[in-house]
């Protein structure tokens, strides 16, 4: 079951390139919609089911975190996985501390990742600091994440 986040990211990934939705993302979107319409709702946050999680974090912030939490949790499987969790979360530290001084002030109004990043841990980097959640995050915190 897709969260109502997934849905419309879906629906605005749809949208920009110019294809129609899956069948079950238009019908759920015209459902919530009607839903503010008829006034069976008072919100739009309320329609989509985007109530803040956790601590009363807002939503928005909740999904971003997720995305960077699953990005860096990637860059340890895929290229630090010979490490221990405290070893991984130092490195990450580093890499982070060092993409954020150097490659990610061009990067970060960019679109699309720079092909060159595919398979590298800067793919993964680079999709931690594009989620919209705080970035570099400390070595403490990172443990946790891992």
């Amino acid at each position: 079951m897709t969260t109502p986040v997934e849905n419309l990211k879906k629906f605005v990934r749809c949208s920009q390139l110019g294809v129609p939705p899956e069948k079950d993302v238009i019908c759920w979107l015209g459902d919530r919609l009607n839903a503010v319409l008829v006034h069976r709702v008072s919100s739009f946050e309320e329609a989509f089911g985007l109530q803040n999680l956790r601590g009363g974090v807002p939503w928005w912030l909740e999904s971003a975190m997720q995305e960077r939490n699953k990005a860096l949790r990637e860059l340890a499987r895929y290229h630090l996985a010979d490490q221990t969790r405290t070893q991984q979360a130092r490195t990450i530290t580093t890499l982070s501390s060092r993409y954020m001084a150097s490659a990610w002030r061009f990067d970060k109004n960019r679109p699309e990742m720079p092909m060159r990043y595919h398979g590298r841990p800067q793919e993964w980097l680079w999709q931690a600091f594009k989620s919209g959640a705080s970035m570099p995050l400390s070595e403490r915190q990172l443990r946790n994440i891992l």
